[in-house]
């Protein structure tokens, strides 16, 4: 049966338009580290980079290669994790040119080290791209986190954090820093702001 993370994975890409504690478990990403504004060119050419590498190991069996332990599935959404220059931090105005990122998509569990090398190995044969060699494979354990859906433009999500903050302090939790996840279940460029459904997430400990 196919791995659908729509249907299997709901309590981390689907959650409720209200604050709500998650415990996120340990996977598998191909990442791309950057800075800048994401709404420039580059950003889109990471966002490919990525993609190519995630269709080609969904493809790898109808190109007669199996993986051990393989199994159908679709393919993860995009997902970024966002900081600021320290300078730019307590600035009045967000400013998209000082924001840090490392974008995203997560594998499946039988994708390993050496299968992800193979895997950009490959890409790069076929469709070479100077970005492929910045591209790292690893795990990532996020732990403790608040989490919600948010709805709407990204440059709305303040008012979804304000939400986030306030259920910690009402549930006697801490945020950790200012870095925080997105994982963009639309797809912004066949979507319309107002319908942009986003999963805004950041990390937590008790406060006590």
């Amino acid at each position: 049966m196919k791995y659908e993370w729509k249907k299997n994975d709901k309590q981390l890409y689907l959650p409720k338009n209200v604050p709500s504690v998650i415990d996120v478990p340990a996977v598998n990403y191909f990442m791309l580290s950057g800075k800048g504004n994401p709404n420039q060119a580059d950003f889109e050419e990471a966002i490919g980079v990525l993609y190519s590498l995630s269709y080609t190991v969904k493809m790898m069996p109808k190109k007669g290669i199996t993986p051990e332990g393989y199994f159908d599935y679709s393919v993860f959404p995009l997902e970024g994790i966002w900081d600021l220059e320290e300078e730019a931090r307590h600035a009045a105005v967000l400013d998209k040119d000082k924001l840090i990122y490392t974008i995203m998509i997560r594998q499946p569990d039988f994708v390993t080290e050496a299968l992800a090398l193979e895997v950009i190995e490959t890409v790069s044969k076929k469709k070479p791209h100077p970005l492929l060699g910045k591209v790292t494979f690893g795990q990532l354990e996020e732990g403790l986190c608040v989490q919600m859906m948010h709805h709407g433009p990204y440059d709305d999500e303040p008012e979804s954090f304000a939400k986030m903050e306030q259920y910690c302090d009402e549930h006697h939790l801490k945020r950790i820093s200012k870095l925080h996840k997105e994982i963009y279940i639309s797809d912004a460029r066949k979507t319309k702001p107002e319908k942009l459904k986003t999963v805004l997430r950041f990390k937590v400990e008790d406060a006590i």
